[in-house]
């Protein structure tokens, strides 16, 4: 007999060998036709495998996530079938599953336009109609290779003859169209019914720049029609929100090709900018960090002796100057260390927390720069604290609670919460890793906060706590980190005398909350729409006068204000009244006033918010009130 073991803990026996769809039939009619995969002993299988011995078994449906990521790699084979019908000359390379959807990379010899966009996705829609079975095969590694070298896919032979001699490979079949995959797939095509194609990009073969230009084409599916249409609305939403196109209309920055992933931020973006850092220099200020600065170019050695040398050149840019080989910094944390470094440091001076805007610079891809998102040079508020294991678990709950904090003034409420724990390959003994594991998850659990364990994705130096931010629209964002260092400080020969008497090396702490401040200014843009709130927005009031009579009292007002520290514009130009409210309305100014005859006389101004909310005529030093209490409450 053969025992099946379910995810509730019952058993099930069979004669002999049964298929995960067999053992859903046994349980329900309803399980067998949900059935989208199954999970032996762990690991994703088709309906059609058969299991031959005793087993755990999970039947996948649309439910699971591993179904959904079997739905979006099986839909990723239909766009290749699709693609083939309809363009046969066209090779298909790769097609795995990406966030929220899947790509296909293809050799043609002409771009695909839009209008092709459209027939495949409704020729999928047809190959899926049809409901073909989906049939795995498997095939020797030479034979494959033989039979796409036939076909003529001529990309497909190069992965194949890739993989080792000797091993097998498998081949998945729907219809007239059979592809090389590792699996699993649905049943059948009539089981993808809901999929958009998104749109067509450059790749390089394999990645490389030196290789022939593909073509990908983005997809998305879902599980349901309704999941589907939300994804597309907060889609159409983020495009609304783009801080590319908000930087430019709100003119912020612009990315300038004379210098590829840096950005040039214009006077209003600047003004974003530095009310971020001194925002942040007031967190430093007043949590303990002691502000320093590092210089931007450091000598090799340094970089060898940290570490980063071996795992980051590539990303590194470098210089040479009198036969001294020396890199742009990617990071702050050697920096730190160096200065900690400068005199004796006793138990008593630690915790000791340095805090730097530190501008890094990294050879990012051009094909992975984004807006300000992803750029090449970005400055970080960089954090580091030199402590003794023991200060860990205080230092890391103090850290959660000064990030929530931060970002709830940023309009930030929901956070995610993951720990990565040690990985295979590590350094430091068992102890100082428990150590450190149950202070970061201590810590969390002390703050109250649900977290997830990522096992074996810490550093190969330290564990570390992800923070990830959940955005307006739903969107994650990783920016805040809390990393445990046991090695760093080591490396650099970095120790402080200990109460002992002894030396020891410090455990080295590195956190940032806002991470990039050019990421972190793209995030807020798209969190807010652009609409920032009063306290962050570049222009906070804007002062019009009606007619050219009361331009002298216009520009009173907004002296007053500027006095006041508020960042005021003062609009005297000759144009009518609504045509200067609509121009500053569509720049999402928080507040504008407005002064004619009766406010010059009466001393007042005529209010309105943002969203085009009349607040009425009242007296400057209420208006002052108001617009200081909105910038104190950060909204």
């Amino acid at each position: 007999m053969l025992n099946i073991t379910l995810p509730d803990g019952s058993r099930r026996e069979f004669p002999g060998p049964v298929t995960v769809a067999d053992v859903a039939a046994s349980i329900g009619a309803g399980l067998a036709k949900a059935a989208l995969a199954g999970k032996v002993d762990g690991r994703l299988v088709d309906t059609s495998h058969l299991i031959e011995s005793d087993a755990a078994l999970a039947i996948v449906t649309d439910k699971d996530a591993d179904g959904l990521e079997v739905i979006r790699h099986s839909t990723a084979h239909l766009l290749a079938y699709a693609v083939k019908e309809l363009f046969p000359e066209a090779q298909v390379t790769i097609g795995p599953v990406i966030d929220n959807g899947f790509y296909y990379d293809f050799a043609y010899k002409r771009p695909f336009t839009p209008d092709d966009l459209a027939a495949i996705e409704a020729h999928m829609g047809e190959l899926a109609s049809r409901n073909e079975r989906v049939v795995r095969r498997v095939l020797p590694r030479d034979e494959a290779v033989a039979y796409f070298t036939g076909l003529g896919e001529h990309y497909k032979a190069q992965i194949i003859a890739s993989i080792p001699a000797g091993q097998d490979v498998s081949l998945y079949r729907e219809g007239r169209f059979e592809d090389l995959c590792r699996g699993p797939h649905v049943p059948s095509t009539g089981r993808l019914k809901h999929f958009k194609l998104m749109k067509v990009a450059g790749a390089y073969w394999r990645g490389d720049q030196a290789n022939e230009q593909l073509q990908r084409i983005y997809g998305t599916a879902w599980a349901s029609k309704e999941a589907l249409a939300q994804h597309l609305m907060m889609l159409e939403e983020a495009e609304k929100r783009d801080h590319r196109r908000l930087g430019r209309e709100l003119d912020l920055f612009h990315i300038d090709e004379h210098s590829p992933g840096t950005v040039f931020w214009h006077p209003l973006g600047w003004a974003l900018w530095q009310e971020v850092e001194q925002y942040m220099r007031r967190v430093y200020r007043d949590n303990g960090y002691q502000e320093v600065k590092g210089p931007q170019i450091v000598d090799r050695v340094l970089w060898e002796k940290s570490g980063h040398w071996e795992k980051y050149r590539d990303a590194m840019f470098t210089t040479e100057s009198e036969k001294r080989e020396y890199a742009l910094k990617p990071m702050n944390c050697p920096g730190h260390i160096l200065i900690f470094k400068q005199g004796i440091k006793s138990y008593r001076d630690l915790p000791l927390r340095y805090g730097e805007f530190g501008q890094c610079h990294r050879n990012e891809p051009t094909g992975a720069l984004h807006g300000i998102m992803r750029v090449r040079a970005f400055t970080q508020d960089d954090g580091h604290v030199f402590c003794t294991e023991d200060m860990i678990l205080p230092e890391c709950l103090a850290y959660t609670a000064l990030l929530q904090a931060v970002y709830r003034d940023f309009g930030f409420t929901d956070i995610i919460y993951k720990v990565a724990t040690r990985p295979v390959a590590r350094i430091g003994s068992d102890e100082s890793w428990d150590k450190a594991e149950a202070a970061l998850t201590d810590s969390l659990k002390a703050s109250g906060c649900d977290f997830e364990i990522s096992p074996g994705e810490g550093a190969f130096y330290g564990p570390k706590i992800e923070y990830t931010l959940k955005d307006a629209i739903g969107r994650q964002w990783q920016c805040g980190t809390m990393q445990v260092d046991f090695s760093m400080a080591e490396r650099l020969d970095a120790v402080y005398v200990a109460e002992s008497g002894e030396r020891k090396h410090p455990v080295m702490l590195h956190r940032a909350i806002v991470g990039s401040l050019e990421r972190f200014i793209g995030i807020l843009i798209e969190q807010h729409a652009g609409a920032l709130p009063a306290w962050l927005a570049p222009v906070q009031v804007v002062v019009a006068p009606i007619s050219e009579g009361q331009a002298e009292y216009a520009s009173s007002v907004a002296k007053t204000l500027q006095k006041q520290g508020v960042r005021v514009k003062l609009d005297v130009r000759n144009e009518k009244i609504n045509y200067k409210i609509r121009e500053h309305s569509l720049q999402k100014v928080p507040f504008i006033l407005v002064a004619g005859d009766k406010e010059k006389t009466a001393g007042t101004v005529a209010v309105r918010a943002r969203g085009n909310h009349d607040l009425g005529v009242m007296p400057l030093a209420d208006f002052l009130q108001k617009i200081g209490s909105d910038i104190a409450a950060k909204v």
